[in-house]
């Protein structure tokens, strides 16, 4: 087997913390993925991973060892980015992250006709709306709705998203439709939250500038879909992109609540470790992004 087949391996179990894990992101079995790590251990005569029934940690060489293997994969996949370039078709994989919504209805289609253009090009989109550590998980580009805060991340602003807040109207029926801000206290408010996530609120716009509004409900999940899910079947508001229930408006499926009060609009745009856009592949496929979804914010 490629000894830098195994480097490369074993920098994905180490950064995914699992030989599963690891070896599905690589396409391998787990079989696989174990038996090239043991090649790396066979190799040195060490053990570079602990390896317990509930997790797997490196060694103390194995963590130095990882460190370095890092180095050398990220100057492999420069070098070939660099080839690539030169030659005119860029070759590899490009690992996307999205939201799960934003994933599913914007970003999935773009990937068919950009390797259409580019077959030497693999894609690897993972769909999660939970926050994702771009570094540690090796991401070369996260599409993202909200405010950017990492400045170690390269910001690539796509366009401005507005959002609207969103029940049925049997659920309006019901509980009543808020004519004002305050109002919210009184309703089921249908909460995007995921572990470890912050005290929630809705940023709403007024006449007197942005108000954040401190808002409660008996549901909350990880899953964007979810929450339009929840509203669609009358259990209570929601704070949604406006892209994703322009048709359930339009049907009338779903009202639009406090109107004149919208919530902030979220940046839409995609991150990237600062060195991951230098690969001519990524900015290519960030300008694909750009190129075709731009135009389905102008309005």
């Amino acid at each position: 087997m490629s000894y830098l087949e195994s480097l490369r391996v074993f920098v994905r179990v180490v950064e995914l913390g699992s030989i599963t894990a690891g070896g599905r992101d690589l396409r391998l079995s787990p079989a696989v993925a174990s038996n090239r790590i043991k090649d790396l251990e066979n190799r040195f005569g060490l053990r570079l991973l602990n390896r317990t029934t509930r997790k797997l940690t490196t060694t103390e060489i194995g963590r130095a060892f990882y460190d370095h293997a890092r180095r050398v994969i990220e100057t492999l996949d420069e070098a070939e980015a660099l080839i690539g370039s030169f030659s005119g078709k860029p070759q590899g994989v490009i690992r996307l992250t999205a939201p799960l919504g934003l994933g599913r209805r914007l970003v999935a289609p773009l990937i068919p006709p950009f390797c259409a253009e580019n077959p030497g090009i693999e894609i690897r989109l993972r769909l999660s709306d939970r926050n994702v550590n771009i570094v540690e998980d090796a991401i070369d580009l996260a599409f993202f709705l909200g405010e950017p805060t990492d400045s170690a991340l390269k910001w690539r602003k796509i366009a401005e998203c507005p959002r609207v807040l969103v029940a049925s109207q049997a659920y309006l029926d019901a509980a009543g439709t808020p004519l004002r801000p305050d109002d919210l206290a009184g309703h089921n408010c249908l909460l995007l939250r995921y572990p470890r996530s912050p005290e929630y609120y809705w940023t709403l716009q007024t006449s007197d500038g942005p108000r954040k509004m401190m808002v409660q409900g008996r549901f909350d999940t990880d899953d964007g879909d979810v929450l339009r899910d929840w509203a669609l079947a009358g259990h209570g508001i929601a704070n949604r992109p406006l892209y994703e229930v322009t048709q359930d408006l339009t049907d009338g499926r779903l009202v639009e609540v406090l109107p004149a009060n919208r919530p902030l609009p979220a940046q839409f745009g995609c991150l990237a470790p600062h060195r991951r856009l230098q690969d001519p592949k990524v900015r290519m496929f960030a300008d694909h992004a750009v190129r075709e979804l731009r135009p389905l914010f102008q309005h």
